[in-house]
């Protein structure tokens, strides 16, 4: 079985709060917590969406002695925050929780106390390229630093997660036919659980129509006036819609860079999916597959680190652009240009780097085989540069 990222962490974090793992539908978070439990030594499983487990979860019949409870889809009970909070100041000399739910638990407060200050939150991602490779566990770069880019790599690995994605069901199927039943069923049971569970939609038959439209705008700027003139809603149900959509880890969007010494574009996001394997065309795809592993990057030093990060594009008024800039504590860190090919290194990304005097850049191919360096800017096989990510 395989290994996840966030075990080792949540492990130990676990010996002085409580821990939530968020994340999307059917990324792993089931299979880490039952890892997770299997190295407790005592301790046991709940779901809220078997009726007799909301039993016991209701009547609090827990374990005796030291050990480990395991909470999956808590969320969905109304009153859970305040909740939870009892049971732990209870029991917190001699029971453990872990709390793992497919929305954004950190978001919901749905009445009752604050938990401020007991609990440690993760986000789980799908499989990235290092996670594949099992890559040993090693001390990720301060900010500031530069990325310990490999020398060796698979393009093998590469060509998979363009193909299936990091879903861990499609990703170690390995067969097309899997993958789609897969995603039939998932993109269902997401609108038919997760949003009616948790979101009072009237018109759920345009909100499941703008996700399939979102596939195919992937990496695109995203403009809520065309989406809501496609769709013939108002622009409220569509940013309503969005907000959801990111909410229960559907999509994520990456906001324009601005700062004091920088004024680019400001309002339009970019959008990107979860799941990769849904956006069809191969430029949007791989551009998508390496915002989702910089993601994975920046939400990992923020959980686990404690770092302040932020993943953003830069574009001038200009037109000019770079697909990513990588933040940490407000410092810009490294830039990233994703290209389907190997090319010159692009104009765009040089004029960025001098102007907001980033440390670090790359520009990445996907189907690139070279590594050179010009102007101090890096270009590199895809493959090396995933590696050097969490």
């Amino acid at each position: 079985m395989l290994k996840r990222y966030l075990q080792e962490p949540v492990i130990e974090d676990l010996k002085e709060k409580m821990v939530f793992v968020a994340g999307p539908r059917q990324v792993g978070k089931t299979t880490l917590a039952k890892q997770i439990l299997d190295t407790a030594g005592a301790g046991e499983y709940f779901s809220w969406d078997r009726r007799q487990d909301r039993k016991e979860i209701r009547k609090a019949r827990w374990p005796g002695g030291d050990a480990l409870v395991v909470l999956d889809e808590l969320h969905k009970y109304r009153h859970w925050k305040r909740w939870l909070k009892g049971e732990f100041d209870k029991h917190r000399g001699h029971l453990r929780f872990l709390v793992t739910g497919s929305a954004r638990m950190d978001i919901y407060r749905r009445g009752g106390d604050s938990l401020q200050g007991r609990y440690h939150h993760y986000r789980l991602h799908p499989l990235s390229y290092a996670e594949v490779e099992g890559t040993p566990r090693r001390e990720l770069p301060s900010p500031g630093e530069p990325l310990s880019i490999p020398s060796w790599g698979s393009a093998e690995t590469m060509e998979s997660l363009m193909r299936f994605g990091g879903f861990p069901e499609p990703f170690l199927a390995q067969s097309e036919r899997a993958l789609r039943r897969w995603q039939k069923e998932r993109v269902d049971r997401f609108f038919r659980e997760d949003v009616r569970d948790l979101e009072a939609i009237r018109d759920m038959s345009s909100m499941q129509l703008l996700a399939d439209m979102l596939a195919d705008r992937a990496a695109s700027l995203l403009s809520i006036n065309s989406l809501r003139e496609d769709l013939e809603v108002s622009h409220r149900a569509v940013s309503h819609w969005m907000d959801i959509l990111e909410r229960l880890y559907y999509v994520f969007r990456v906001r324009p860079y601005s700062s004091r010494s920088f004024r680019g574009l400001r309002k339009m996001p970019k959008v990107y999916l979860w799941d990769t394997s849904l956006v069809s065309d191969e430029g949007a795809r791989f551009e998508n597959l390496v915002a989702l592993h910089l993601l994975k990057f920046c939400h990992y030093l923020e959980d686990h680190q404690g770092y302040r990060t932020e993943l953003a594009y830069l574009r001038s008024a200009g037109g000019r652009e770079v697909d990513f800039l990588v933040s940490c504590q407000r410092k810009p860190w490294f830039l990233v240009e994703a290209k389907v090919g190997e090319k010159q290194i692009e104009k765009s990304i040089r004029v960025f780097r001098e102007q907001l005097k980033v440390p670090f850049a790359y520009q990445v191919a996907l189907h690139g085989t070279g590594d050179f360096v010009q102007e101090d800017i890096r270009c590199l096989p895809a493959h090396r540069f995933l590696a050097a990510l969490i």
